[in-house]
């Protein structure tokens, strides 16, 4: 009625558990949770390309924006300290947080690195790239499948 534990699908379990999950620490785990990333939005038009992250509850100076060969990189750090003492109940708790992520999105060669803003209001940040002068948008190509 219930499987052995000898069972190749109770070890295979087991074994993914174990070293697939807890012993992943790549982004693309955390993401699959949920975790430290915050969620984007992406859109390009014409003349630029526009970046919303949804980053509730910090201030914009926990933000650090980057551009270096084509890479667009947004990144925070913030760390938070609270510590209660009480000399009649005789306790002392300290608490801290930390909290960071990194996001990085490549840019078309269409960019001009002169031309980016960046501004944070109501828990979104956003950042606005402008492109050259003249570059155009690449036009949609439908490829028919055979």
């Amino acid at each position: 009625m219930f499987p052995s534990l000898e069972s190749k699908s109770i070890h295979n379990f087991f074994d993914d558990f174990i070293t697939k999950d807890l012993f992943d620490w790549t982004d693309r785990n955390f993401a699959a949770i949920g975790s430290n990333l915050p969620s984007v939005n992406l859109k390009e038009t014409d003349t630029e390309i526009e970046v919303e992250l949804a980053a509730p509850g910090m201030k914009r100076e926990d933000f650090k924006v980057e551009v270096d060969n084509d890479m667009l990189m947004i990144s925070s750090e913030k760390e938070e300290k609270k510590e209660e003492v009480s000399k009649k109940e005789n306790f002392i708790r300290r608490e801290f947080n930390y909290q960071s992520f990194s996001r990085t999105f490549s840019l078309p060669e269409t960019i001009d690195e002169n031309k980016i803003e960046a501004n944070y209001k109501d828990g979104i940040l956003h950042v606005v790239v402008g492109k050259k002068e003249g570059a155009k948008k690449r036009t949609l190509k439908s490829i028919p499948i055979q």
